[in-house]
């Protein structure tokens, strides 16, 4: 993702988010800047961008940990793959450096909650009031780090699926 990606993550968030404060272009260009952040976006066939996503890679090399700090598709390709397709790019940059990976996602996003469920999320915890200003909850879910074998295979999954 570049930075003349950021008016059409604005114009997604404020489609996909709009109960929820959805980020503004300062957001995805701080984010953008940060080293230890990975932001990437899925094109269609017309290289139009449909989807988003966003990754830090925190703690140190001894203790290396991620967040997933949004995944963001456009309403017209949902249930399509593409958000499966971003978490799995950014679940492969993150079995780079090894460690678990946590997010937040809504409770009542139960499609969601089923992805990452698929590729190994638990959720470990409620965050109460966690959206603002809708005041939904968020689930804090966390996937263990991946056996290297384990690494090396989804890695080279979303390789070819992205390539």
């Amino acid at each position: 993702m570049t930075i003349a990606d950021i008016d059409r993550c604005v114009a997604l968030e404020q489609l996909l988010f709009p109960e929820d404060d959805p980020w503004q272009a300062v957001a995805f260009r701080s984010e953008l800047a940060a080293g230890h952040n990975r932001y990437i976006a899925a094109r269609d066939e017309r290289g139009r961008m449909v989807g988003y996503a966003g990754i830090a890679l925190l703690g140190d090399a001894e203790h290396p940990e991620a967040e997933v700090h949004t995944i963001g598709v456009d309403p017209i390709c949902h249930r399509g793959g593409v958000g499966t397709l971003l978490l799995e790019a950014l679940l492969a940059e993150a079995g780079k450096r090894g460690g678990p990976v946590f997010l937040e996602v809504r409770t009542d996003n139960q499609p969601a909650i089923a992805m990452y469920a698929k590729h190994g999320f638990h959720i470990i915890g409620l965050r109460k009031n966690y959206y603002h200003p809708s005041g939904a909850d968020a689930y804090t879910m966390r996937r263990p780090e991946l056996s290297a074998q384990g690494q090396a295979w989804r890695g080279a999954q979303a390789d070819e699926v992205l390539s």
